[in-house]
C-alpha cells in the first residue's frame, strides 16, 4: 500500500503504462514494477469494494509493465537500441543509471567498463526507439547526468545543460531526477518538465528502523552540512527533527591544483556545541568519500558521541577501505545511502552500511504521473517525517520504564 492517499477513480491514464528499463537499472526497475502491481491490484479490490465498476482502462491491470528491449553491441563499440514489443499510444518511463560501472562492453577485444557517457549515449537510443509511436516519453535518471558540472565559472562547458537540452530537443516530456547538485540547472529547459524529489523521508525511516535508542532532542541530537553547498537538506532535516544545524566550510588553497581542484588546507566549524551528542552528516554524494570522513573526524575530534552519514548516492569512487578503517576506529557509526545507484554487493555486507530504499517512492511518482495527478503531496515530505518521528517518540517512551519514587514517609516509619 503506498504511503500517500490513492484516489484515481476519476482520473484517466495518459495510456497504458510501459517501463523502458536500460541494463544499468534492471534491478531497481523489477522492485518498482512489483509495486506498481500491488498498487493497481488495491485500485481493483478497492473499486470493487466500494461496489463501482472495476477500473478497465486499456492495460491498467498488468503482469508486468516492463518492456523488452536491449542495446546490442558491435565489435567497434558502436551501439543500436531495440524495442522488442510495441510502444504506439503507452506512456513510457525510461529509467538508466549512469553510475553503474559494473556493466561491460568489447571494443576490438578489449573490455571496458561503461562510463556515464556510454550509459547516457545508450539511454538516447532507447528514446530513439520509441519516441516517434509512444503519447508521452518520460526520462528518469536518479543520478542527473553531468550534474557536477552544472555551472561554468571559467571557459569550460556547461554539461548538465547541454544534456538536459539534447533531450528535450529528441522530444522527451519530462525529466525526473533525485537530489540534483544544483536542481537550478532546470533553467536550461524553462518550457519543459524537471521534477527533482529528495529522500529525507527514506533516510529517517531507515535510521529510526535500526536505532532504538537515539533521542530527537536539542540536547542529544545535531545535524551538520559538510559544506555550504549541502545547507538546504542540512537545514531541512534540522527544522523537521527540531534540532539544531551546524555547517563545515572548507579553507582551500587557491595558489595549488591538485588532482583538478585546490587543496583543502582546513575544516573550520560552524554551530553548536556537539560534545556528546549524535550526529547526523547530510549531503547528497558520496564520491570518493574523503570530505565526508574529513568532517566526521573533526566532529569527533569536537566530542561527537555518534557520527551518522547519510548520503542520497554512495558512490564509493575510492572504494571502501578507508571506510572500514573509520568504522573499525569508531569514528563513523552508520553510512546510509538510497538504493538509486548501483551498489556492489560488497559495499552491502557491510557492518556500517544501511540502505534507504527508495523503490516504492518511485513507483509512487510514477503511478500519479501516469494517472496525470499533482504530485505536490509526494513531493512535500514533511506530514511523512512528523508522523514516523512522533511514533517513534511514543514507542520509545513506551520502552522506557518509569522511574521508581522512594516513599520517604514508608521508610522513616520503618526505621523508627
Amino acid at each position: 500500500m503506498a504511503d500517500t492517499n490513492r484516489d484515481f477513480s476519476s482520473n484517466l491514464p495518459v495510456g497504458p503504462l510501459k517501463i523502458l528499463a536500460l541494463e544499468s537499472c534492471k534491478t531497481l526497475a523489477q522492485e518498482v514494477d512489483s509495486y506498481i502491481r500491488d498498487f493497481r491490484l488495491e485500485d481493483q479490490m478497492n473499486a470493487i469494494a466500494s461496489s463501482h465498476d472495476a477500473l478497465n482502462f486499456v492495460d491498467y491491470q498488468e503482469d508486468g509493465y516492463l518492456m523488452k528491449s536491449a542495446c546490442i553491441r558491435f565489435g567497434t563499440g558502436e551501439a543500436k537500441g531495440v524495442l522488442y514489443e510495441s510502444a504506439r499510444g503507452t506512456d513510457v518511463y525510461i529509467l538508466c543509471d549512469i553510475t553503474n560501472y559494473s556493466l561491460t562492453y568489447s571494443v576490438c577485444g578489449h573490455l571496458n567498463h561503461m562510463s556515464p557517457d556510454d550509459h547516457f549515449q545508450d539511454m538516447k537510443r532507447m528514446i530513439a526507439t520509441c519516441i516517434g509511436a509512444a503519447k508521452r516519453v518520460t526520462v528518469i535518471m536518479p543520478f542527473l547526468y553531468e550534474s557536477r558540472q552544472h555551472k561554468r565559472s571559467r571557459r569550460e562547458s556547461l554539461d548538465c545543460a547541454l544534456a538536459l537540452e539534447e533531450l528535450v530537443n529528441m522530444g522527451v516530456n519530462n525529466i525526473i531526477t533525485f537530489d540534483a547538485h544544483d536542481p537550478r540547472v532546470q533553467n536550461a529547459i524553462p518550457l519543459h518538465g524537471f521534477d527533482n524529489f529528495t529522500p529525507p523521508y527514506q533516510f529517517i525511516k531507515a535510521l529510526l528502523s535500526k536505532e532504538k535508542t537515539l533521542q530527537i532532542d536539542k540536547d542529544h541530537l545535531c545535524i551538520v552540512s559538510p559544506d555550504e553547498g549541502a545547507m538546504n537538506r542540512s537545514v531541512y532535516f534540522a527544522n523537521n527533527l527540531g534540532v539544531d544545524m551546524g555547517m563545515f566550510y572548507k579553507r582551500r588553497d587557491y595558489s595549488k591544483v591538485v588532482g583538478g581542484r585546490n587543496p583543502i588546507v582546513a575544516h573550520e566549524f560552524l554551530g553548536p556545541e556537539v560534545k556528546g551528542k549524535t550526529v547526523i552528516v547530510v549531503d547528497d554524494i558520496i564520491s570518493s568519500g574523503e570530505s565526508m570522513l574529513d568532517t566526521a573526524r573533526e566532529l569527533k575530534e569536537r566530542g561527537a558521541s555518534r557520527v551518522i552519514i547519510c548520503c542520497t548516492f554512495g558512490l564509493f569512487t575510492n572504494g571502501f577501505e578507508t571506510f572500514d578503517q573509520f568504522y573499525q576506529e569508531g569514528i563513523i557509526d552508520y553510512v546510509i545511502t538510497t538504493n538509486l545507484n548501483y551498489r556492489p554487493e560488497e559495499l552491502l555486507n557491510k557492518p556500517w552500511y544501511l540502505e534507504a530504499n527508495m523503490s516504492k517512492f518511485l513507483a509512487t511518482i510514477i503511478d500519479y504521473l501516469n494517472h496525470d495527478v499533482s504530485i505536490g503531496e509526494i513531493m512535500d515530505p514533511t506530514v511523512r517525517i512528523q508522523a514516523i518521528v512522533n511514533k517513534y517518540n511514543e514507542d520509545q517512551a513506551a520502552r522506557t520504564p518509569a522511574p521508581i519514587i522512594e516513599d520517604t514517609d514508608s521508610s522513616k516509619s520503618e526505621e523508627t
